[in-house]
């Protein structure tokens, strides 16, 4: 049995390669992501050990703010003093103060901004050459209108010499102009430590302008005298300094600055991993599919093993053995596939982040997970059809035909039962029901998948009798329709592998269709404001620009008021978030039509704060409340609430007065409003404030609708890049259009040659397989469109307390959906379509 099993296989070449090839893709995936995290984990290792090399002990201040649930810690800074405590300490060599952060930005040739894809834009205090660190051009800074920059920010800037005047933004107002007296880079040939932007300036320009206070560093770096263990002075200083600051040492800092990169890589890696289970899930359709053909087609065939003494069990274990055959042979070329997938994105993201890449490698978990996951899903899906394999009786090897149409009734029940538990744990799961709310949502949309999926053969045998009926006006128009619903099971199965994907795409289209329609809508509803400043921002929030761009604003003709929003990282009662600051809430509770429910929305003295009414009945706050505040600098501060307001779409949270900037990491504003009287141009005065930012290049002024705009652009990018991510499970798809039709066409080759010999031409012969894929791909898409509506539209009904307030469907992209899934089974017909207009005639006749 298992010899005539394999030359079976072996005998079917392009059936192998066929169902073999949704697991390949699916593998290819999986092994993929693994790779490049791996490879990319290991080149920052690197990079990590090279950044803290040759530092022994490193102190920094205990953060005031920061909290892991939410933004980056916020370093508060060292007195100068610190240092000689330090130097004090026994077993100390050396002593050198770092006043080093995030946040210099560098303007180029072309008078932007220098932006990167992730690496930081640190900008220093020179502190000399080094092992690590080399100048490679000019000289170090002396004066302070002096600086170095490494060789990336040289080259990102548009090729900056030494010489030239560069324009800097900072944690200062306005653009700072020095002279560039020098370019360095670091060992090994490396031009930036990660694609880090930097610029290093004499300590005291470095210190006010990126620290915000004279006399004070980031951190300190000490080196230990021989013979002292880099644990023993670390311990030594700690105990020298007391509590208020963090003593580790270089190797301490490596670890842990790996151990956080690797998270943040293992959640890209799951993301990965996630999208390949949608491709793998698709696949299962395919093979089950395949293996359904496979056995009808074979029916005679194991009736007459059966009649010669072949088991059930020999029977189940010939098509089990099929499918580890073919899972293995994917397995294999999935995993090699998955590692030039791997190498190439890796060294794409290298590339872009300006890593020095690791050399390759094949982790465990590729390997095992390429085989368990192609294995598995092979098996699995052929583990129905190997069932139906073994009930053939050996009568069926006298039977002409013996693939007689089954009843759905069971099928039917089946799907309406599992679908309803798919929809109830996706209802829980919306409405935040439990601790797992994640997995119940997809868990839930799992589910509800497979029970859809159950249901399709009910409506297959209608709907696409009912599409067929736009192609029937021809005699192959008919046949190809008749052909589609001749079996329905088959046709669900084909159209359900190409309903998941599109279903995933439109629901996630009609969400963001629904968040860009809110937001135009609470725009013209609940915004006042004429004209928005604002710019894009990083890790530490909002881009920021001069407080004295809104003086000058607010006194151009025209400008009826004006307000100020500053935002920064908080601690707030213990908890990490984000709050906002105006100097005027009166004009800025206009501006955002808030309406008071207790108390006033306005400033009547130090450490205030108005907050809206749902968050407040969350924290347990009312009218009188205080909260502790902890910012950037500073003592923490008692805020008091004077103020409470009107839940808003626009506007939410906690909102404080000005007063407390002067304690934020910057104290600049990250956004300007501006209302302008009536009758004046705002066009006019747009381009007026625009002048006004000639030195703030990160930041631009726009009208109410380019704003709006500005922000629904970043719904587009991330569908488009949802859309290429689920682009490998519609390939799987089309590939089963194109394997049940290859199979299909095997399969009727007696009935294609009678159909020639009666008169059928081969033109007319591909036109009626052709329209059989039409039908068969828009039954699918239909499916699709309707379920991901379903799905969307659950989602935008549950985020309704969250700001969707409209509901709205992507119509012009559903229909283009609808017509690339015509075309999908236009081009999934090519190849079939050639082989079965090309069946020779009498060999058909004659074909058993």
């Amino acid at each position: 049995m298992l010899r005539a099993t394999l030359k079976s296989l072996l005998s079917r070449k392009l059936r192998l390669v066929l169902s073999g090839l949704a697991v390949v893709l699916g593998v290819m995936f999986v092994s993929g992501a693994f790779v490049l995290t791996d490879t990319m984990g290991r080149s920052f290792d690197s990079l990590f050990s090279s950044v803290y090399q040759g530092i022994d002990v490193n102190v920094t201040q205990k953060p005031k703010v920061g909290d892991e649930d939410f933004g980056p810690s916020q370093q508060g800074n060292i007195p100068a003093a610190t240092l000689d405590k330090v130097r004090a300490v026994p077993g100390v060599a050396s002593v050198t103060g770092d006043a080093t952060t995030d946040g210099a930005r560098v303007i180029g040739k072309n008078g932007k901004v220098v932006t990167t894809f992730g690496p930081p834009r640190l900008g220093g205090n020179w502190v000399g050459t080094s092992d690590l660190l080399q100048l490679r051009e000019g000289r170090a800074p002396a004066a302070d209108n002096e600086i170095v920059v490494n060789v990336t920010t040289a080259k990102s800037a548009g090729g900056l010499k030494v010489g030239d005047d560069v324009g800097v933004l900072t944690l200062q107002p306005g653009k700072k102009v020095f002279k560039l007296v020098g370019i360095f880079g670091y060992n090994g040939d490396r031009d930036s430590l990660g694609g880090s932007l930097e610029v290093l300036f004499t300590t005291p320009v470095a210190q006010e302008l990126m620290l915000g206070e004279k006399d004070v560093f980031s951190g300190i770096n000490v080196t230990a005298a021989a013979g002292v263990t880099n644990e023993k002075l670390r311990d030594d200083v700690a105990a020298a300094l007391g509590a208020d600051f963090q003593v580790k040492t270089g190797k301490q800092l490596t670890d842990e600055t790996t151990k956080e990169f690797r998270e943040g890589l293992a959640f890209f890696n799951n993301v990965l991993i996630g999208f390949a289970g949608v491709a793998l899930f698709v696949g299962t359709f395919l093979i089950l599919n395949t293996f359904s053909i496979i056995v009808a087609q074979r029916t005679r065939e194991l009736a007459l093993m059966r009649a010669l003494g072949g088991s059930r069990g020999q029977t189940l274990g010939s098509v089990i053995i099929e499918a580890v055959a073919i899972g293995l042979i994917a397995s294999v070329l999935g995993l090699a596939a998955g590692i030039g997938v791997g190498v190439l994105l890796a060294w794409v993201f290298g590339n872009v982040s300006g890593v020095a890449l690791a050399s390759v490698g094949v982790p465990a978990a590729a390997v095992i997970s390429a085989f368990v996951v192609g294995l598995l899903v092979t098996v699995v899906a052929a583990v129905l059809p190997a069932l139906r394999a073994s009930r053939i009786p050996p009568i069926a090897a006298l039977q002409e035909v013996s693939t007689p149409d089954r009843p759905l009734t069971k099928l039917t029940v089946s799907g309406a039962l599992i679908g309803a538990a798919g929809g109830t744990m996706l209802g829980l799961g919306l409405a935040g029901q439990g601790d797992n709310t994640l997995w119940l949502i997809l868990g839930g949309v799992l589910i509800s998948f497979i029970g859809v999926a159950l249901l399709t053969p009910l409506l297959a045998r209608p709907v696409v009798s009912l599409l067929g009926r736009l192609f029937s006006w021809s005699v192959p128009g008919k046949l190809g329709r008749l052909n589609s619903g001749r079996n329905p099971r088959r046709t669900a199965i084909t159209a359900a592998a190409l309903m998941v994907g599109l279903a995933l795409i439109t629901g996630v289209n009609v969400i963001l269709a629904s968040a860009k329609q809110s937001l135009s809508s609470q725009a013209s509803t609940q915004v006042t404001v004429d004209l928005i400043i604002s710019g894009d921002g990083d890790d530490n929030g909002p881009a920021k620009f001069d407080p004295a761009v809104m003086t000058a604003a607010a006194k151009l003709p025209g400008v009826s008021s004006t307000a100020s929003e500053y935002w920064d990282f908080a601690q707030v009662d213990g908890h990490g978030t984000g709050i906002s600051a105006t100097p005027d809430m009166a004009a800025y509770a206009s501006m955002f039509k808030l309406t008071a429910t207790e108390g006033t929305l306005q400033w009547t003295g130090p450490d205030q704060a108005v907050i809206d009414t749902e968050n407040a009945k969350k924290r347990n706050l009312t009218l009188g409340s205080t909260m502790t505040m902890q910012f950037t600098r500073g003592e923490p501060h008692q805020v008091k609430i004077v103020g409470l307001y009107q839940h808003s779409d626009v506007i939410g949270g906690t909102i404080v007065s000005g007063d407390v900037v002067k304690d934020y990491r910057s104290a600049q504003p990250s956004w300007g409003f501006l209302r302008v009287s009536d009758g004046a141009s705002v066009d006019a005065i747009q381009k007026q404030v625009d002048q006004l930012l000639v030195d703030n290049p990160e930041v631009s002024v726009a009208n109410r609708a380019e704003y709006v705009d500005a922000q629904a652009a970043q719904f587009d990018q991330l569908l488009v890049m949802i859309q290429v991510l689920l682009a490998l499970a519609i390939l799987i798809a089309v590939l089963g259009i194109v394997n049940t039709l290859a199979l299909s066409v095997l399969e009727r080759t007696r009935e294609l040659g009678l159909l020639r010999a009666i008169g059928m031409r081969r033109a007319q012969t591909m036109r009626m397989v052709t329209v059989e894929a039409v039908v068969i791909s828009t039954f699918g898409a239909l499916l699709g469109l309707a379920v991901g509506t379903g799905l969307g539209a659950a989602v935008v009904r549950a985020l309704k307390d969250e700001g969707f307030t409209k509901m709205a469907f992507p119509w012009s992209q559903m229909a283009t959906y609808l017509l690339l899934a015509a075309l999908v089974g236009v081009i999934a017909a090519v190849l079939p379509s050639i082989r079965a207009s090309r069946v020779n005639v009498l060999q058909a006749i004659s074909h058993d």
